[in-house]
Parts: C-alpha cells; structure tokens; sequence
C-alpha cells in the first residue's frame, strides 16, 4: 500500500519482508492473466501505455480498481509488496502484536530526532489486511465547521449529502453488517444496511443491556465482515469464524472484508483488462516540460527499474506514503514537490487521539469475538463539556500473552495475586477516538534521505475526558473503575508511531492557494492526477476513515470513468 522511500537521485530497491514462501502462495491463485506474478503484458512491462495507473492497493486504490476494471479499460495496479502469507502466525498474538511480523521494516525519524518504526503494512489489501473493520459513516455534522477547545475542525468544501449515496455503496460492497435508528449521531441514510447486525455474545448482550438501562445509546457497530450467523454462531460455510483473532490480525479463513478480499482478487479473476504487479516500489511520478501531466510513473520492481506510462494516475498509497511519494517526484516545474504550489503537500496531517484501554470485569468475560458495540453518546460533548470528546467501541479481546507483552504493572498492583491468563478471562477492552486537528506544523518530509515525520499531539483534554467518562460508566456495568492502556494493540513504541487513521496530507478544496486537490480529488496543477487515499480528508472527525476511502474512491471513480468515456 504505502510508497515510502528516500528522495535524490540514487536508486532503491523496494524493500520487503516477503519470504519465499509467500511469493508461492501468491502464484499458486493470482499469477495468471492478471500479471501479478511477474507475467509481461503483450507490449512488454518497460513504456507499456494503460488508460489507468493505480498506485496502491488497499481501501482507495482497491475499491478504485474495482470499479475501473468494469470499464474495459487497460488497468495497471502496483503494489510494492506482496500478498499477506495465510499461515499459523496470523492468529499468534505473540508474532502479530508483540513481534509485529507483519508491520513494515521502516525506521523513520520524529522531529526531535528520535526513531520509531511507523505501523504500516505493505501487502495487497493495504492496512485493511490487518483492520478491524469497523465501517462507520462520518456524522453529518462533521462535514461542516466545528470549534473544539484547542482550535476549529474545518468544514468540508462539499457536505454529507455528496457523499451519502457513494456510503451507502460503500456498505453493501464491503459486506457492513449493522443496524439502523440505534445510534442518535447516526447520519441521514438511503436505505438500511444490507447485512444484519452481528450478534452480542453474552457478556456483551449484558454489557449491551446496563447501558441502555442507565440511559445511554448503545448500538451494533457497524463491521465489515463475510460473516454468515445463526443464534450467534458461525455457519459451517461462513469465511468468518467469529474467533478471537479477529481485530488487528490478518485473518486467516479471509472472513475480514478487506480490500483483497471485496475488490481486488474479484477484480482481477472477472477482467482481464485489469493487471496487477506486487513488489512494485513507484519511485517518482514524471511530468512533461511544463508540468501540467504526468507522462510516466517509475518504480523499481524485482530489482529492475521500469516506467509505465497512463491516461490517467491515481495514488493510493496511504496519506504518508502518498505525500512522501509526491515529495520525491519534485522536478523543475515543481521544485517543491509534486502538486505543490500551496506549500501543503505532507502537512496538516491527522492520525486522531486513539487509545486502547481494558477494563477487569468482576465476573468472566468468555466472549471471542467482542468487536460488536458502540457508543457515541459523547461524540459532540456531555452534559459538563460543551465540545466534542469522541467514540467508545469494543476492540478485540485480549489474552494472556498480549497483557504480559505490554508490561502493565499497574493490573499486577490492583491484581497481585492473579495471572495474566485470569486477567485475560475477565477483560472488557475498549478502543477511545477523538478528534485530531489539522495544523500546517504537522507534517511529513524528508530531511535528506531520511523520513521525517513532525508531529505535536493537540487536542487532548476531550480524549482525556473521553476516558473519564468510560471510567465513570464501570459501576454500572459491573467493571473494576480502573483503566489500564493497551499500548502494543496500535503498533508503536512512541505516540508518533501510531500511524492507524492516517489523514489529511494532500488535502481537498476549491482554493489551489490553500490545497492540493479539487473537489474531483484531482490535483490542481497536473491534469491527469488523482489521489484516493485519506490524504483528502481536510478533518478527520473521531470514526475510522476507511469507510469514506471506500465511499470517496467510488465517487472519484465516476468522475474518471466519465472523462475515460
């Protein structure tokens, strides 16, 4: 997914965790026609010409590949790595939280010089591979101007109603089970969700039912799964098994509805026209003289340098790699990086406030899959708060191993006598969001050949209040008051590398003076360049951004089917 890399003129190799293994399993299922196992298309890879490039395969340039194969139009999709391996360790929360195999082998730099390996995974699918699915809509008010105590989250260039249509899609395509009317910050929908909600568990159900008894709003999240139930179980020809392993894993019975899944393998067995190449590095974009088009996209691949060349480009690498990518293509006629006449390429980046907490639970807690409730009834303030604090969701269940992994002395204080299995037993985990600002002085760029990423966490009281708010709800659902952080369960060692929810680099409007992309998500000085990742987003509201990826990277797609006729 993400197309990170140093800048200047000496040639990389993509750099890849891949073992021998996995390249097999990728060519046992995918290197046919589609050419991503190394096949040459008909006019040889070096100055082949496609009516489309898509750069990055996860939620943006999946969902765009998708729906551009069903043009009949040359489609190329680059990745630079491979497919995720479907092995034991998938599900092994030792390798997958406390290792972390999966997560790319980068070491960037913060501000104030200190390294930190970003949480990003370079695999078809993208991050999606590893997400915890959880589809939700922004709020409508989102889409408009919001002052929180530490500054304004700035309106959309266009509202809610633009994009209602394309979420509505977005939810069907990535199968979103759920249920309308429950939650009151719910937006304005056309329909319902096409798949039911998933089925609390017990403990879940019962957690489900003290809230509403104190009068709070609990609701079926929303999630992304090909999941196939009955009384709470897991039918025998179900993808998704409702397991443990479920949230921040790869999942390894392919129920999670990730970009591979959805939209590029279908996409790839039912249009010929549409192929893909895996361990493809894209380097830099070339632009003719004047720098109005991109004539060539140069990427590294199996250690051989190649260009291909396109009607039309869109980049998908995520918000850091995409702006980092445009960064690197920087040519005479831009000097400053590609596209980057406002001086905003890389800044006004956003990752929101996330926390991940675990509650003890006075009685057993047996639930496998725990990913099935929501609270928003703080998402635009409380009764003692006049501004917006956030989102309360489940997050997967934790066991032994990973609560030993994150070293919390803290749970042996309250709990001396007790192992971390028995802790595990009877843990409620919970994921916290709130919103993060955007500001010019937070951004990625390069310093040399090394990444840089500088950025100042802002806007901490609501997700502090957030959390004060959940403590304060323990009483009445028969949990210990105290919280305790699951720091592993975001991939960093540092707060800087927290990179889930990345936003906001390459963000949209009508003015070129004060963004890089038009309302069509077009960039404003390249007539034939798109992004479709969340470097879009000019605010990130507090709910996952993948849904409006997914939703936007339609959208942008008709646009370009139009101009492709």
């Amino acid at each position: 997914m993400g197309q990170s890399g140093r800048t200047g003129a000496t040639p990389l190799r993509p750099r890849t965790r891949q073992s021998n293994r996995s390249r097999t399993h990728c060519k046992l299922k995918h290197s046919s026609q589609a050419g991503q196992g190394g096949d040459t298309p008909k006019d040889g890879m070096n100055g082949s010409t496609y009516d489309v490039v898509i750069i990055g395969s996860g939620p943006g340039g999946g969902t765009m590949a998708w729906r551009l194969a069903q043009t009949g139009k040359r489609v190329l999709l680059l990745e630079r790595g491979d497919y995720l391996p479907r092995e034991r360790a998938n599900w092994d929360s030792q390798a997958v939280f406390n290792d972390a195999i999966y997560q790319a082998p980068e070491t960037w730099r913060g501000a104030d010089g200190r390294e930190f390996h970003p949480g990003l995974h370079y695999f078809v699918g993208g991050n999606s591979k590893v997400y915890g699915a959880v589809l939700l809509r922004l709020r409508e008010r989102d889409f408009g101007e919001i002052q929180h105590p530490d500054g304004v989250s700035p309106a959309w260039p266009v509202g809610y109603d633009v994009f209602e249509p394309y979420y509505q899609q977005a939810e069907a395509l990535y199968h979103v089970h759920g249920l309308r009317g429950e939650d009151p910050t719910e937006p304005p929908a056309s329909g319902p969700y096409a798949y039911p909600p998933i089925t609390h568990e017990p403990r879940i159900q019962t957690l489900f039912d003290d809230l509403k008894r104190e009068g709070h709003h609990p609701f079926h999240l929303p999630v992304g799964v090909l999941l196939d139930e009955q009384d709470g179980k897991a039918l025998p020809h179900s993808p998704c098994i409702r397991c443990d392993a479920f949230d921040g894993y790869p999942c390894a019975t392919n129920g999670k509805a990730d970009a591979q899944i959805i939209c590029v393998d279908p996409a790839l067995q039912a249009h010929p026209n549409l192929t893909m190449w895996t361990g493809a590095y894209v380097e830099r974009l070339i632009t003719d003289l004047r720098g109005g088009t991109v004539t060539g996209v140069e990427m590294v691949r199996n250690g051989e340098r190649l260009t291909v060349s396109a009607d039309i480009v869109v980049v998908a690498c995520g918000a850091l790699s995409s702006a980092l990518l445009m960064l690197r293509s920087a040519n005479d006629a831009h000097p400053e990086g590609l596209a980057n006449g406002s001086g905003q390429v890389g800044r006004n980046y956003m990752r929101h406030n996330n926390s991940t907490v675990l509650a003890i639970s006075r009685t057993p807690n047996p639930t496998r899959f725990q990913k099935t409730l929501g609270l928003n009834d703080f998402y635009f303030g409380a009764d003692d708060w006049e501004y917006p604090l956030g989102h309360i969701q489940m997050v997967g269940k934790s066991d032994g191993t990973q609560i030993k992994g994150e070293g919390l002395p803290g749970i042996l204080q309250w709990f001396p006598d007790q192992p971390f299995d028995w802790i595990a037993r009877h843990s409620l985990d919970f994921w916290l969001t709130s919103e993060d600002l955007p500001k010019p002085e937070n951004r990625i760029y390069y310093d040399g050949a090394q990444v840089v990423l500088d950025l100042k966490e802002g806007n901490m009281e609501g997700h502090q209040r957030l959390r004060r708010k959940l403590a304060g709800l323990c009483d009445a659902m028969d949990l210990h008051p105290h919280l305790f952080d699951r720091k592993l369960y975001l991939g960093k060692d540092i707060p800087i590398g927290g990179t889930a929810h990345q936003a906001g680099t390459l963000r949209f409007g009508a003015d070129p003076a004060t963004s890089v992309l038009d309302l069509d998500c077009k960039a404003h000085q390249l007539d034939n360049l798109y992004v479709t990742d969340a470097s879009f987003f000019p605010s990130i509201g507090a709910v996952n951004p993948t849904l409006t990826i997914i939703a936007n990277a339609l959208r942008v797609a008709d646009h370009i089917m139009e101009r492709l006729g």
